[in-house]
C-alpha cells in the first residue's frame, strides 16, 4: 500500500482558532518559556496548540504557539522578544487574521525582569521597580549592571 500524501509532508496540521493569538516563528524548543512568559500552564482551562522543532523556512526549527481566546498585551510582546527575536503575533478574530507582525525588540523594559543579582537596589526592600537595557545578545540592569545572556525567561517576574 502506497503513503499517498499528496507531495505535501512539510505541512503542519493544527487546528485553526476562532479568537485569539498566534505566535509563528519562535526558535526551536523555546516554546514553553513562550508559555512561561504568558503565565499559562494549563490550570486555568486555557485552550493551548504548541508545535515544537517543526520544519520551518525562515528558521532551520521554529515553534508555533496558538492561544485561543487571548490576544497579547504590549508588555507581553516586548518581553516575547527577548526569547524569541523572530516571532510572528497574528491576532486571529473569528478565523481570520486580523492582525500580523513581527516582534520588535524594545531598548528598555521595566518591570518584567527580576536582577540575578542579590546585591542590586531592585531586589531588596526599596520600591524600585527593575529596568533592563536591551542588548543585541543579552539585557543588562540599569542599576547594578548585571548582564544577563541566557536563561532570561527565569528571570520573567510572573
Amino acid at each position: 500500500m502506497s503513503d499517498d500524501r499528496d507531495g505535501d509532508e512539510h505541512e503542519l496540521r493544527v487546528s485553526k482558532i476562532r479568537n485569539g493569538t498566534v505566535i509563528d516563528h519562535v526558535r526551536g524548543g523555546q516554546a514553553l518559556n513562550v508559555l512561561a512568559i504568558l503565565g499559562i500552564d494549563g490550570s486555568q482551562g486555557e485552550e493551548v496548540s504548541v508545535g515544537m522543532n517543526v520544519p520551518s523556512d525562515r528558521l532551520a526549527r521554529k515553534d508555533i504557539v496558538k492561544v485561543e481566546g487571548r490576544e497579547l498585551s504590549q508588555d507581553e510582546v516586548d518581553v516575547l522578544s527577548l526569547i524569541a527575536p523572530d516571532a510572528t503575533i497574528n491576532i486571529v478574530r473569528d478565523y481570520e487574521v486580523v492582525e500580523k507582525h513581527r516582534v520588535e525588540r524594545p531598548e528598555i523594559v521595566e518591570g518584567v525582569l527580576s536582577c540575578p543579582n542579590t546585591g542590586c537596589i531592585t531586589t531588596g526592600d526599596e520600591p524600585v521597580s527593575s529596568r533592563f537595557e536591551v542588548l543585541d545578545d543579552g539585557v543588562r540592569c540599569t542599576y547594578c549592571g548585571t548582564i544577563v545572556r541566557e536563561e532570561i525567561a527565569s528571570l520573567i517576574d510572573t
